[in-house]
């Protein structure tokens, strides 16, 4: 079996219950930017950095696929209680609750919900090479934070949690810098993955760059 029939198989077994148990908890929470459709995106893109860098270790790990699907689709729940900086420890709690009612071994899946508590650390002070869970959850949710779709998500969350107009370009131009700069450190030995993302993270720069002028 490869790779991408692994992710066949991962995503017949997880999809319908990880969108049933985000949509049930979810709710009628109005927050766009954060809601099924983000974490689909983010999905899509862990599936991306998987299948372009060809990473074998992930075979070899017993779960990790599962376990990646279930940290990119649960990660910003807790944005369903709170959208501010605490939603990482209320997603772990909600993750933990989706492993419990599905009969899962929580011991097994520690590792998913410390990636789910940790993903906001936009410093990247617990992320190594080692850790590729909390690695492939970061830069998966960090590319689906640039483009056209960046753009707009920013506005969102920063306008929910009491950002001034002022103060939102230039706080979107250092949180992006930041997740790019990781994205590019990240997966270096991958030059033509950075380039194509390159190419979306200036579209949202030089957006807020012409919005800070204005």
């Amino acid at each position: 079996m490869n790779l991408s029939e692994l992710l066949i198989i991962i995503e017949e077994k997880y999809l319908r219950l990880l969108e049933d148990y985000f949509n049930d908890t979810w709710g009628d929470t109005k927050l766009w930017s954060h809601d099924l459709s983000h974490h689909r995106r983010v999905w899509n893109y862990a599936k991306e950095i998987l299948l372009y860098t060809d990473d074998q270790d992930v075979m070899e790990q017993k779960g990790f696929c599962d376990k990646l699907i279930i940290a990119c689709y649960l990660h910003d729940l807790g944005m369903a209680v709170d959208t501010g900086l605490n939603h990482g420890h209320l997603g772990r709690e909600l993750c933990q609750k989706f492993i419990q009612q599905n009969n899962y071994d929580i011991s097994d899946f520690q590792d998913v919900l410390f990636a789910i508590e940790n993903h906001d650390d936009k410093n990247y002070t617990l992320q190594d090479n080692n850790n590729k869970l909390l690695l492939i959850l970061n830069a998966a949710d960090d590319l689906d934070a640039i483009g056209y779709t960046g753009i707009l998500r920013y506005a969102d969350i920063y306008l929910k949690r009491g950002t001034t107009l002022e103060d939102i370009g230039k706080m979107v131009l250092e949180n992006a810098g930041k997740r790019f700069e990781n994205f590019e450190t990240t997966f270096h030995k991958y030059p033509a993955l950075i380039e194509k993302h390159r190419k979306r993270y200036l579209v949202i720069s030089e957006f807020y760059t012409a919005y800070n002028r204005q």
